[in-house]
């Protein structure tokens, strides 16, 4: 039978859970402090060589000031995150008149466990999948989305218990920890994208006969080495950081991700009561995936794949301009060994509710 609320996380999720805000909390932190100390010996040894006299002083940020720039970020990440996701997937929300059939679902199910109605997207792919995002906690930053192809490929029970799973994150706050965390992945990739253009362009401007027109003799000559050498390190030093921070946040999503789907499953399974309905439209998306298109696959994937009931990767994914697995664990746990584990389900769930029915029956 359906059950009214979402069944309660269990302790190991919940610690978990703060374990993994308090690193995302703390990261920024350790990124930022990596560069004062990079700053402090690095930068004032090249200081000093740069302008050949002793450099006193030391590099510093003032922890308050980093603590409101580091939590304001945060909360500009919990503001728009959601709107940002759902540009990156072209996902455009819907009212009830577009679809319905999907709002009924959505605002039945959000009902039945307690939780405000949000907002319904949906992406024009024939990829079938789904995902939820949240923001500050209201309903107008938290959106359930589907593909079209999604909606095309499973019936009305599997739909609901794919509903039931997104809206469970979403009801166990796992969502908005999500959307807050990628929050350093996407600084620290665009701080290293900056600081390898940079290099580059200025190697090129170097190849093209910049400095073939000086006529300082040695004074130009050194000045020009000295910005060759600080412009060199600084890029080389950023890049380098600000990879290492990126796929340490990225590993850690990927593995935040992993914990919060088994428990996402068995809320389903509680919420619509067929732990069956979701197994079987796990077992459609298995199925369906490895048939996508490479391209269709690489739009919907937006850098969010971490999010979607079922992974994106390992499926079509064989080009070499996508992140390998090799490098990272998988942002999901195997599909199969979650069908198994919702069909074990469904056989406990069945055999209570056929013992149930007989005690009735008995009395």
């Amino acid at each position: 039978m359906p059950s009214t609320q979402t069944p309660v996380p269990g302790r190991g999720f919940r610690f978990r859970m703060g374990v993994a805000l308090t690193l995302v909390v703390c990261l920024p932190f350790a990124f930022v402090y990596t560069f004062v100390f990079l700053a402090n010996t690095v930068g004032i040894a090249l200081l000093e060589w740069a302008n050949e006299r002793p450099f006193h002083g030391e590099f510093y940020v003032d922890p308050l000031l980093l603590t409101v720039v580091v939590l304001g970020g945060l909360l500009v990440q919990y503001r728009y995150g959601p709107s940002a996701v759902l540009r990156s997937v072209d996902a455009r929300p819907v009212d009830a008149d577009a679809y319905p059939s999907l709002h009924a679902t959505v605002t039945r199910l959000s009902s039945q466990i307690g939780i405000a109605t949000p907002g319904v997207a949906v992406i024009d792919s024939t990829v079938p999948n789904a995902f939820a995002v949240a923001g500050v906690g209201r309903a107008d930053e938290e959106y359930v989305v589907v593909t079209t192809g999604l909606l095309e490929m499973l019936s009305e029970e599997e739909l609901e218990a794919v509903l039931a799973h997104e809206l469970a994150h979403i009801s166990n706050r796992d969502a908005n920890l999500m959307t807050v965390a990628w929050l350093l992945p996407t600084i620290t990739y665009y701080l290293a994208f900056v600081a390898f253009y940079v290099l580059y362009g200025f190697y090129r401007l170097l190849g093209s006969g910049f400095s073939s027109g000086g006529s300082g003799g040695d004074s130009d000559g050194r000045a020009l080495l000295v910005a060759i050498v600080v412009i060199t390190v600084c890029a080389v030093v950023t890049l380098t950081v600000s990879a290492m921070f990126w796929l340490a946040s990225v590993l850690f999503y990927r593995v935040l991700s992993r914990e919060r789907e088994y428990v996402a499953d068995r809320a389903a399974a509680t919420i619509t009561g067929s732990p069956a309905a979701l197994a079987s439209a796990l077992e459609t998306l298995d199925s369906e995936l490895p048939n996508q298109p490479d391209e269709d696959l690489r739009k919907l994937d937006g850098g969010v794949e971490a999010l979607y009931l079922a992974p994106l990767e390992d499926r079509a994914f064989g080009s070499q301009e996508l992140i390998s697995t090799d490098i990272f664990p998988d942002t999901h746990p195997p599909t199969e060994t979650r069908i198994d584990r919702l069909r074990e389900l469904e056989r406990e769930t069945g055999g209570m509710t056929a013992a149930a029915s007989t005690g009735s029956d008995l009395g």
